[in-house]
Order: structure tokens, then sequence, then C-alpha cells
């Protein structure tokens, strides 16, 4: 089941004197983040704070509605900030990473399970999954066109064709 509110960020400090407050974000980048008008205090959307944010270099800055001094924004550091999936609409073939965590890849033609994925590391060329095995040992497989074959969020499922040497030791 896909969750409804996503961990996206972290408040990690404050930023100047009128109650800006530091958010790290964990999502593709601080613009991504500017698009929420609405931060949510916890995963069940319960406690929200309205913000106006903008990028500065790696992280996202953002004016808190009603907070207007350093010693009131310093109470939100350390808050993980949730986003609501329904406030976002993602691009065809676009996921987010917490809907893959926990999908089952199979072998695209033999159907054969090679763990579930764990992990996906961006590294910048293109993301890479870290699958984990039934004896918890770890693979990592590119996400690229020849290697991915299909990703069913919904059947709880990525396809592959494995690239020689991901899952074995072969020459």
């Amino acid at each position: 089941m896909k969750k409804q509110f996503l961990d996206s960020g972290k408040i990690v400090g404050t930023h100047g004197i009128k109650g800006e407050v530091r958010i790290e974000p964990w999502c593709d980048s601080p613009e991504f983040l500017c698009a929420f008008k609405k931060l949510y205090l916890d995963e069940n959307g319960q406690t929200f704070i309205e913000v106006k944010s903008r990028p500065h270099k790696n992280i996202t800055l953002a004016k808190i509605k009603g907070v207007d001094t350093i010693e009131a924004a310093e109470k939100f550091r350390g808050k993980v900030v949730y986003i609501n999936r329904e406030d976002i609409t993602l691009d065809e073939g676009v996921n987010f990473v917490q809907d893959l965590i926990g999908l089952e890849v199979k072998d695209a033609e033999n159907g054969t399970v090679y763990g579930e994925i764990t992990d996906v590391l961006r590294t910048g060329a293109n993301d890479v999954y870290e699958i984990t095995d039934s004896n918890n040992k770890k693979y990592l497989a590119p996400v690229i066109d020849e290697v991915v074959e299909e990703i069913d969020v919904d059947g709880g499922f990525v396809l592959i064709y494995p690239m020689k040497g991901i899952f074995d030791d072969e020459d």
C-alpha cells in the first residue's frame, strides 16, 4: 500500500533572524520541495505548516507562516517534513523512491526472483537499485533501459534483464 504522506526532508536549522528554516531535502532537489505550500510534520498528515520556500545551494529555505523570529523557528529544528502525494503529479514512468523500496526484483525472461529493492542510490548518471536477496546479500543494478524492463508499483515487482556479473561471478 502506498503511503499518503512521504518523508521528504528534515529541518536542520534556522536562516537569518526573521524565522526562516533550512530544510535538507530528501527528494530529487531543493527545487522539488519548493513546489509545496504545505509541509506536514507527521506521517499521518495531522499537523502541517504553511510555507513559502526557495532553493539555496543544496538546501531549501522556507518561511513558515506565523513564525517571525529565530527563536520561534528554532522550535522546528530536527523535525522531519512530509509531503502529501496528492499535492504533486509525477511524470509518466517516475516513481517516489519510497514506492520502489520493497518491490520484488525478477528476471524478465525466466521469472527468477533476485530479491527486493532495499535502496535507490543516486549516482548522477543514473539511479542504481540496491537489491537484497533472501540471504541478505546485496547487489547493485543500474536503472537503465537495457536492464530495467518494467516497474509495476501496484503489482509489487520490477522486471529486469540482469547484466553479466551482477548476480553471478562468471566472466
